[in-house]
């Protein structure tokens, strides 16, 4: 029987110039985490909220936020020390925020996750959040942003509520040009959907099912209380509204080279695609964990379970994606006929998904490694 795999922990990027209102956006994410254990790396513990008070913090500490989070305040040369503590089993989170500001540049921050021999973590995407309202000042005072957008996987194009709808669409056809083939959402007040960067935990233990009102809880009431948009459950449907979620379930096998091939000209604004695809005689023993955030893209086989029945199911997540096209080019890649396991074609067809499954996975060790996946070009190039 194969061991279970050591989870993987993704870790988000979350970069921005002064201003721009990503440590609201990370608040934000703190008070809405929905029971998600989130670690949080930042240069300084005194913007973000911790029970109503402003903690102020040395570089090389961690407070606990009492509710299962953490937060390390850490400089750039202690990223991979703060990364290994906080992926320990017993630190039990769910997904790592870094905040960029002052650590490092963007895509550096990128590089190095990429490059990290730390088998517990996950690339998670880099999402830049920019301030519609002074955007176009942003860009004189930091030619660099555009460089930054080049290399974003989300951007949220925040204080949406400072400008008009002239404005509002002006600026998001200037960011999708810059940003390419990232999802662009709007926001106000760095308010987002968590589910866009993270899935929600599920805690059967139900530890955390408390029997009153926690301080994040009564956050999220205040919130409500201050805008007449929301409708007493944080936002959710206002939120949801600025993204798509698409489902794609097949029941006959996915043709390994029509699915890279859709892979490799997914369109623009399609953010996350995560799920499990089944590549039939390409491996019959095994069901590929899909893992894409922008341009990353990572695959884990894992061993079909006795009597499990044989499916591809994913999820897609991006902004402005035609629901109706992906579908249609998800059908295009089902395998028309079941070629013979032993065909040398078979093995061949299957060489463009293993180049993006993890070297110890590929040798049947329980342990995921780095997956052998090319740092994105405009990563590698900015």
């Amino acid at each position: 029987m194969t061991p279970p795999r050591t989870p993987q922990i993704p870790v988000v990027v979350l970069a921005g110039f002064l201003g721009s209102g990503k440590t609201t956006l990370l608040n934000h994410l703190l008070r809405n985490r929905a029971g998600t254990r989130i670690g949080v790396i930042v240069n300084d513990f005194g913007a973000i909220e911790i029970d109503a008070m402003t903690v102020s913090g040395q570089v090389g500490s961690t407070v606990s936020l009492g509710n299962g989070c953490l937060c390390c305040a850490v400089d750039a040369s202690e990223l991979d020390t703060f990364l290994e503590t906080l992926t320990r089993p017993s630190a039990r989170l769910d997904v790592i925020v870094i905040e960029a500001s002052g650590l490092a540049e963007p895509q550096e921050l990128v590089r190095m996750l990429l490059a990290s021999d730390n088998p517990h973590i996950l690339y998670g995407g880099l999402v830049e959040v920019v301030d519609a309202a002074e955007f176009d000042a942003t860009r004189q005072r930091h030619p660099e942003l555009d460089r930054h957008l080049t290399v974003a996987d989300l951007v949220v194009l925040n204080k949406t509520d400072r400008v008009g709808e002239a404005e509002r669409e002006r600026l998001r056809a200037t960011v999708a040009e810059l940003s390419g083939p990232a999802a662009v959402i709007p926001a106000e007040h760095g308010r987002i959907d968590p589910e866009l960067l993270f899935d929600p935990a599920l805690r059967p233990d139900g530890e955390e099912m408390a029997g009153q009102l926690s301080f994040e809880d009564l956050l999220r009431q205040e919130e409500c209380d201050e805008h007449e948009e929301c409708d007493g459950h944080g936002h959710a449907d206002h939120l949801h509204a600025a993204y798509e979620s698409v489902d794609f379930t097949a029941d006959v096998p996915m043709d390994p080279r029509r699915f890279m091939a859709f892979l490799d000209s997914r369109p623009e604004g399609l953010y996350r695609i995560k799920g499990f695809v089944d590549f039939g005689a390409g491996d019959r023993d095994n069901a590929y964990a899909l893992h894409a955030v922008g341009r990353f893209l990572r695959f884990v086989p894992r061993p079909w379970a006795r009597g499990e029945q044989r499916l591809t199911q994913l999820v897609m997540i991006g902004a402005g994606i035609d629901a109706a096209a992906l579908h249609e080019g998800l059908a295009a890649c089902r395998a028309e006929q079941e070629p013979q396991p032993d065909a040398p074609d078979t093995e061949r067809a299957m060489w463009g998904v293993l180049r993006y499954v993890p070297e110890p996975a590929r040798d049947g060790d329980a342990e995921a490694g780095e997956a052998e996946v090319d740092v994105p070009e405009a990563v590698a190039e900015a």
